[in-house]
């Protein structure tokens, strides 16, 4: 008999810690400390874009310490765009755009998974272009 394994929807129960390795493997950063940082900076930022019952339901599938970390600030009342949001969390880091925008990525791509597909659905749809692929998705528009 062969079993068929179920696709994962999330990852419920994840600690921080586990979290933090995730993104530091993932991310291939040297330190632990790098990862953190890294966490932090993205959770934080991407807080200040989310609103409404998906906000809710994310930080609710996030280890405790990054749904603080995500919460802690209030949303913005026009999010940006996906580039928008990595030149912004730049200026707001002092990185460049480019490893702010590996940092983003990576961090994003790990929330995508304790999401899972249709709370992520719902997110990009409520956000302007150009966080799909930050998330780890192809973005997909209609041609004109």
């Amino acid at each position: 008999m062969i079993l068929q394994q179920q696709p994962r929807r999330y990852t419920a129960g994840i600690t921080f810690e586990q979290m933090l390795e995730r993104v530091r493997y993932e991310g291939a950063y040297a330190t632990r400390a790098q990862a953190d940082e890294a966490v932090r900076a993205v959770l934080a930022a991407f807080g200040r874009q989310l609103t409404g019952d998906e906000r809710v339901e994310l930080a609710a599938r996030l280890p405790h310490e990054a749904a603080v970390t995500f919460t802690s600030a209030i949303p913005d009342t026009a999010p940006l765009t996906g580039w928008g949001f990595v030149k912004d969390l730049a200026n707001r880091t002092g990185g460049t755009a480019a490893t702010t925008r590996w940092d983003t990525g990576t961090v994003l791509r790990i929330v995508a998974q304790l999401a899972g597909e249709d709370l992520l659905t719902r997110i990009l749809a409520q956000l302007p272009a150009g966080y799909a692929l930050l998330f780890g998705r192809a973005e997909l528009t209609q041609a004109a």
